[in-house]
């Protein structure tokens, strides 16, 4: 958890700033676009030159895209050095991708983030691992800033929200609380939550046809807990957007004879994405720092290099 004097800190850099870089990690997800979108929105209405960017993949996911309301994304080939730069939602150096440059030679940097496993680069932290989602210290930062949250922040900030803790499922008392408010900010929270989480084009079902059925159950891996597993190749995503496959682990993960679940998702050839779930006492996130990934008790993940046998043969060694 922050401490008092790291807050006055960031407000500081933040009231200082003329010029500021905002970055989310690669593969953005809600949590890291809905916390930088928002920042980056307060920040312009003060008069700041802002620039919101991530490395990787060339453009937002589709279900992200109506969150930039105010034209803040840049690719980036088109970002500049900034005297400010906050990294978003990003436990470490590495998964700002190439843009991590750019920590090197601002004058100062911020880093905001919610996993226990972030390794405190920068010169500026707010990190807190107890944090549901990355939003959770954005809107806290906000609020010390004195700024208020209109419709479009609180839509951004509610994207985070809703999205880390899986539809509320691992949301606490108060963040039900932050979430309250930001729904009386003026989100429209069917609405939203629909384009983030429920809406697909209909090739999107033959895909989940493809990849459910080639899932695999080992009920006595995971100690004896079980796992479920499958595999997303880029066959599978062939004409339909990349995000839409990031939902095929929250279905897996529904499988009641396993507490853990793992997908991997083909990137490219011979390079993999691996995304943990874990209901129960498993903690996924020891399995992914075993493997140079990161992430939280319950939702975790890593990478891993290999054909698809040998990587679902490393994603298995590495659950046990």
């Amino acid at each position: 958890m922050p401490t008092e004097a790291e807050w006055t800190a960031a407000v500081d850099l933040l009231n200082a700033t003329q010029d500021a870089l905002l970055i989310a990690h690669i593969n953005p997800d809600a949590d890291t676009i809905g916390s930088a979108l928002a920042l980056g929105m307060v920040l312009r209405r003060r008069g700041v030159r802002v620039a919101v960017s991530f490395a990787e993949p060339a453009s937002v996911p589709e279900s992200l895209a109506g969150l930039d309301t105010e034209g803040l994304l840049v690719p980036p080939s088109r970002v500049s050095a900034a005297d400010l730069v906050v990294a978003l939602d990003t436990s470490s150096l590495d998964r700002l991708g190439s843009l991590a440059e750019h920590m090197a030679t601002a004058r100062a940097t911020l880093v905001i983030d919610h996993h226990v496993s972030n390794t405190f680069f920068g010169t500026h932290h707010l990190v807190d691992g107890s944090a549901e989602a990355t939003v959770v210290l954005v809107l806290d930062l906000l609020d010390r800033l004195g700024e208020p949250v209109d419709a479009a922040v609180a839509r951004c900030l509610y994207a985070g929200l809703v999205t880390d803790t899986s539809g509320f499922q691992r949301a606490t008392p108060s963040t039900h609380l932050r979430a309250a408010r930001l729904v009386e900010a003026g989100v429209d929270t069917a609405s939203l939550t629909r384009s983030l989480t429920g809406s697909h084009s209909f090739a999107w079902l033959g895909m989940l046809s493809s990849v459910l059925g080639r899932a695999v159950l080992l009920p006595e891996a995971a100690g004896g807990r079980g796992l479920v597993y499958t595999v997303v190749r880029n066959d599978d995503v062939a004409g339909i957007g990349p995000d839409e496959a990031e939902s095929v682990v929250d279905i897996v993960r529904t499988a009641r004879e396993a507490e853990v679940c793992a997908v991997l998702k083909e990137l490219r050839p011979g390079q993999w994405a691996v995304s943990l779930r874990a209901v129960g006492a498993v903690d996924v996130r020891e399995i992914a720092v075993s493997r140079g990934g990161g992430g939280h008790r319950l939702a975790a993940g890593f990478s891993v290099a290999g054909t698809e046998a040998e990587a679902v043969a490393e994603v298995l060694a590495a659950i046990g």
